[in-house]
């Protein structure tokens, strides 16, 4: 399967009468923006507002992250079996806004929620802060359950970021990349030489508005199966879920999932990437050991010498991670694990909830218990009130001057498990 992506990079965000895209500018119309969230007769009101690079701007709480993308050859359509139809994805050609990001906020939908800090010690922490964004504040009408608030505000981001890419179906690209794999018995002739190397991608199932969609449906209710990379970058899986906001897989870090990126960049040279593997993280035990064992299966029928397991969320997962280890391992395939910590404030307790000797190859993503300061923003986009609340905030989070003194976890993608930041710990 053979995808081009074509970016068209995005140096400026700004109101206008006609939403175009020109000399590196997204041009957007207030208006239609607003009118195309309020279709949704969930959100009794809706603003839309402007986030720009070292701004004093603090976006809260944050839901969903979206890059905007539009097929322009190839079958299919950005995100199938949500708001395209059920067609497989991943071919042809795609054309991206990079630089570009919808941002969807409003009044809270679960607890773990975030922070994006346009500038100041917090924007060191979000790649989210380097885009130029536009942030949807949706507002709920009273009484909506928050299944139907966290739906109503998914969607609300796929509509708006696939309006925008739509704005980029006859451009021409600043720059094409492609990517390609091969069927299973073409890569096994490929690059005789080199290790054969499979990513193991955990999905973050477990219920409670902790969910991840593949093709639209709800991956708690997959067995794990395997996926070809470049269908992740048409939008195949999406997020749904209301985990910790630091190591929180928003939709645009599948969209840009860097595992992958990597792997692509190594092929070849290095390695063989075969392809990617998704499993979920189950609640009960017998399900985490269903998924695990067919992991670890699939790794072992694709005949790979090494995968690389990223995580999403901590505590429960954990022992989902380790399962994956130990039963890959023990089926003669080396394992590197992608994780973060919570190590308690002072960095000493166990960073892990599940632990084993197997995994003695991990990659850390940094401490989310880590305390940090965030300095008083000049505009707020959303609800700054929650900071008490959300997870890795507490009561006296927020100061009266609109500072917070939180846990590190408050922060959008701060300790991302794909290795989408630039901490880690030794």
């Amino acid at each position: 399967m053979k995808l081009e992506l074509g970016y068209i990079f995005i140096k400026d965000i700004q109101f206008s009468d006609v939403s175009k895209v020109e000399d590196g500018t997204l041009y957007v119309n207030k208006e239609e923006v607003k009118a195309l969230i309020l279709e949704d007769q969930n959100f009794q009101k809706a603003d839309v507002e402007l986030a720009k690079p070292g701004e004093s701007v603090r976006i809260m709480p944050v839901k969903d992250v979206i890059e905007p993308r539009v097929k322009v050859e190839g079958p299919g359509g950005i995100f199938p079996g949500m708001i395209n139809k059920v067609e497989t994805v991943g071919s042809g050609k795609t054309n991206v806004l990079k630089g570009a990001a919808v941002v969807t906020t409003g009044k809270i939908v679960g607890f773990q929620e975030g922070i994006i800090d346009m500038s100041g010690p917090g924007a060191d922490y979000t790649p989210f802060s380097k885009l130029y964004n536009l942030v949807l504040v949706c507002e709920p009408v009273e009484g909506l359950k928050q299944h139907d608030h966290e739906k109503a505000l998914r969607f609300a981001g796929y509509k708006v970021a696939l309006y925008l890419g739509e704005l980029a179906r006859n451009l021409t690209p600043d720059e094409v990349e492609v990517f390609e794999t091969p069927t299973l018995t073409e890569g096994l002739k490929m690059y005789p030489d080199l290790p054969r190397v499979a990513y193991v991608e955990m999905l973050q199932s477990q219920g409670l508005m902790h969910d991840t969609y593949v093709y639209g449906v709800d991956a708690k209710q997959i067995l794990p199966t395997m996926i070809y990379p470049t269908e992740v970058m048409d939008g195949a899986i999406v997020s749904g879920n209301c985990v910790s906001a630091c190591d929180k897989n928003t939709t645009y870090h599948h969209l840009n999932n860097p595992v992958i990126h990597e792997l692509y960049a190594e092929h070849g040279k290095t390695l063989n990437f075969i392809g990617v593997i998704i499993t979920n993280e189950n609640v009960y035990l017998a399900d985490k050991e269903r998924s695990s064992n067919w992991s670890s299966k699939l790794a072992e029928f694709f005949g790979v010498d090494g995968v690389i397991v990223s995580e999403e969320g901590f505590g429960n997962p954990d022992t989902d991670l380790i399962m994956n280890c130990k039963k890959i391992e023990s089926k003669g395939i080396k394992t590197v694990l992608i994780t973060d910590e919570y190590a308690g404030r002072d960095g000493t307790s166990q960073s892990l909830a599940d632990a084993d000797p197997l995994a003695d190859a991990v990659v850390s993503g940094g401490n989310a218990n880590e305390v940090i300061e965030l300095p008083p923003m000049d505009k707020i986009i959303g609800h700054v009130e929650v900071a008490d609340v959300i997870a890795g905030g507490f009561d006296g989070s927020l100061h009266k001057d609109g500072s917070i003194t939180a846990e590190l976890q408050v922060i959008t993608g701060a300790t991302n498990e794909m290795g989408f930041n630039k901490l880690s710990a030794r």
